[in-house]
This record gives structure tokens, sequence and C-alpha cells, in this order.
């Protein structure tokens, strides 16, 4: 892509912008900073912008679209994921002799430091040139910085769908930490679901959403490509 000085700017935890070469900058101080854009909201707009409460930050991020949404939850989901920032960064370089910007839709930050940009779009949206483009230059970029650039285009209907459900017991807060200690005590190898509530019969819609409560920290694993069910079998993840 022949791209060179690329620098971000960003704005840090108290709002303030900062300015650095893209080279040096560190992907914690992104990750702790605000978005680089707010949303507004308009009569008749075609998407549709919000927050969400990400249980990883333990605060909330804000979405651009239903497509970012869907996104974004998954990267909640994630256990390997330990940071998510949205339009995390103003991005400019030097492409071919011309001055390009870029805004990315996420940055992933996962346990071991890896770093993932993330850009989402609509899979009909790549077809076009310009669209192509400008992921394509800035992909390089993010690779010369030794950073994962990531396209994305949906998920499965039904593992989102499931994604979705577990999202609602995602608050620890929300839970009797001694049912918590409880229940993950209890699952010894395969155990369906059925069988959680039935050990707590006085209780067992509390040890339902513990369990999946579990689920969703990724304690346990199941099958999310098919509908998430009372016989859906739980197994401690590997």
């Amino acid at each position: 892509m022949g791209a060179t000085a690329a620098r971000v700017r960003f704005r840090d935890s108290g709002g303030e912008a900062i300015h650095s070469d893209l080279a040096f900058v560190s992907p914690a101080a992104l990750a702790a900073g605000l978005p680089w854009r707010t949303f507004r909201w308009h009569h008749g707009q075609a998407h549709f912008s919000g927050w969400y409460w990400a249980a990883t930050m333990r605060r909330h991020v804000v979405y651009e679209s239903r497509l970012e949404l869907a996104r974004l939850l998954l990267a909640d989901f994630e256990p390997s994921v330990a940071a998510i920032a949205a339009q995390p960064f103003y991005l400019t370089a030097s492409v071919n002799g011309k001055e390009r910007n870029h805004v990315p839709d996420f940055l992933l930050l996962d346990g071991d430091g890896v770093v993932s940009v993330v850009n989402v779009k609509p899979a009909d949206r790549l077809a076009d040139p310009k669209v192509a483009e400008a992921l394509g230059w800035a992909g390089a970029v993010f690779a010369d910085r030794g950073w994962r650039h990531e396209i994305w285009t949906g998920a499965p209907a039904v593992q989102l769908s499931n994604v979705r459900f577990l999202a609602a017991y995602r608050d620890p807060a929300r839970l009797d930490p001694a049912l918590v200690a409880a229940v993950d005590d209890a699952l010894v190898g395969a155990v369906r679901l059925g069988e959680i509530e039935r050990a707590w019969p006085q209780r067992s819609g509390e040890a339902r959403a513990v369990a999946l409560h579990l689920l969703w920290r990724g304690v346990v694993q199941t099958d999310l490509s098919v509908p998430l069910s009372a016989d859906m079998m739980l197994e401690r993840a590997a």
C-alpha cells in the first residue's frame, strides 16, 4: 500500500486528545480511553446507535449499528478478550502520496497482549471498491504495527441468538456468590442444565441463572450452534 507516517489521535479517560505515532502508541492507553467520536440520533436514521454494558470492561461501550452490537456481544462473551474499546482512535497516514484517515470500529486486547482492530461491515458492502480500498490500506498499516485486522460481516444466527440470550446473565453482581460457588463445584464431567435445576429444587431458577452465568464466563461450555435448552450439556472448558 505504500503507507507511511501513520499517526493516531485518541481521547484519554479524561477526554483529552492525545497525539502519537502509531508505532509507539500504547494499546492499553487506547483501550482505556473514550470513543474518538460520539454518535447522534436523528429522525429517520437508517442505523441504530446505543450503549452496551460490557462485563469485560465493567462499563458501557458505544456501538453505531446493530451489526456492531452483535460483534460487541461476541467480544464481551469471548473469555480471551481482556479489553474492548469502541471508536478507539483516529488514524492518519500517507498512502501512495495521498493523505488518508480512518476510525476503526473496535480495538480488542487479549490476555496475552495480542491487539485486534475490528471493522464491522455488511457483507454486501465489501464489493464496493472504495470500501475495499479503505479497509485494505488500513489493514496494511495495522499489520506493519503487528496488530491483527479483522473485517467482520456477521455470525451464524443461532450462535448469535444464544450469546444474546446469555448476555442477560453476564453481571455477577446479580447472583448469590455462595450459590455460584456451589453450582461451580457441582459441574463435574458433562451435566445437563436440567440436572443443575433439579439439584436445587427450591432455587431452580437461581441455579439455572448461575449455570448460564458460568457459561457466559467460559467456565463451562456447550454447543452454541444449536438452540439452548434444559437438555444442553455443560462441560468444563479446557
